[in-house]
């Protein structure tokens, strides 16, 4: 199928299943434009080595962008912890450790957090490398870290959340749930901090507040209510919006509650979503195969948008668990590509492929420098550099 053949099709696919574009193992530059042109390709740089018997790569750790000298940071399934150069994506320097990576790297005041799948929260200085300290929570940790005040917040995937010392990574505390019996999603909710609490999604199906200085939880509002005990996951991180929380479990879709009582204000029944992104008083939300758009004030769908692909080699292979914003667009990971699509509409306006698909959310960044970029990690393990060069939605 030709370039143009293939547009004419995304354009007019509207909430239609897409059928996305074939799987190259070495991408070149020719491939990955689509019209309208919103890219081109800057740099890219291989970083993880396709395994012997590896049939399903998958890299689902987000990059990070340090804004002071714009340098970007990647954690991947081989267990590295990489800088890389903003001119060229040329390593400057890298860590191994004992485990691999399911979240990004944090970034804060020249300091890099990584919470590694070998239960250790680690911190670099970002320039160098140097490891600052090391906190060994002991259980695989799968959440990138939160900073706030003088702690840095991490959850592991063994339902525990750590506060640890900024500057020392000393235990401060920690809160466990107990896991459910049935089956439940890979991965797990970031901390987010508002007013003194830290808010959690949990695998039972509960939203929990915490005490900032305690990790005693002052509230609890279980959000997975239609019964079972399957995938009641709430692993969305929550979105924090003019004192209202905003998260969705797997079972029973998207709620809204007060932040500092966990009242409960509206619900949806749209379940299968595993993140969400606001804009403006427009929240997103992806997962299993799709991405839907919701009116934050009283939770009515806007919009939704199949971006399975029911004919692929993966049997059903779906919309990535993550997505990000970028220059009018809603960009959205999916196995097979990255979609762009209008915020307005839910119209797909490109799709790209790296190689493999993507997992994680891309970084964006815009600086004097290098303008509007657009950071992705390949399922294969190769990152590129995308200058946007087009505005949409």
């Amino acid at each position: 199928m030709s370039i143009r053949i293939l547009t004419a099709v995304l354009l007019l696919a509207g909430c239609k299943a897409i059928p996305l574009n074939d799987d190259p193992t070495i991408p070149f530059r020719e491939a990955h434009v689509s019209h309208p042109a919103i890219w081109e390709v800057a740099w890219n740089k291989p970083l993880v080595k396709l395994g012997l018997l590896e049939y399903q790569p998958s890299e689902p750790a987000s990059p990070a962008v340090d804004p002071d000298t714009e340098r970007i940071y990647v954690t991947t399934r081989d267990g590295f912890v990489r800088c890389l150069s903003p001119v060229d994506g040329s390593v400057e320097w890298e860590f191994k450790t004992a485990g691999r990576f399911v979240s990004g790297p944090t970034i804060h005041r020249g300091i890099v957090y990584v919470a590694g799948g070998d239960g250790v929260l680690y911190a670099f200085r970002a320039l160098t490398g140097e490891q600052v300290w090391a906190f060994k929570a002991n259980e695989e940790l799968v959440s990138s870290p939160t900073i706030t005040d003088n702690k840095v917040l991490v959850a592991s995937q063994s339902e525990t959340v750590f506060a640890v010392n900024l500057e020392t990574g000393a235990w401060i505390w920690q809160y466990r749930r107990d896991a459910p019996s049935g089956f439940t999603v890979r991965g797990t909710s970031r901390p987010v901090v508002g007013d003194g609490l830290a808010y959690m999604g949990f695998a039972d199906g509960y939203l929990v507040a915490l005490n900032l200085e305690t990790g005693v939880a002052m509230w609890e509002k279980r959000l997975s209510t239609s019964g079972g005990n399957q995938f009641l996951d709430v692993d969305t991180a929550p979105v924090l919006a003019d004192g209202r929380l905003f998260v969705a479990s797997y079972l029973d879709g998207v709620s809204a509650l007060e932040a500092k009582t966990g009242a409960l204000l509206w619900t949806t029944a749209h379940g299968g979503l595993t993140a969400l992104l606001p804009r403006g008083n427009t929240l997103f939300a992806t997962g299993d195969g799709s991405l839907s758009a919701f009116d934050m004030t009283g939770g009515r769908m806007l919009w939704t948008l199949n971006l399975s692909d029911r004919t692929s080699k993966g049997k059903g292979v779906n919309a990535g668990r993550s997505l990000a914003l970028a220059r009018g667009y809603v960009v959205v990971p999916t196995s097979t590509a990255l979609a762009f699509v209008e915020p307005t509409s839910g119209r797909v306006r490109a799709m790209w492929n790296p190689g493999r698909g993507v997992t994680a959310a891309p970084a964006g960044f815009a600086s004097m420098r290098f303008g509007s970029r657009l950071y992705v990690m390949s399922n294969l393990g190769t990152v590129f550099a995308l200058q946007l060069v087009s505005t949409g939605g």
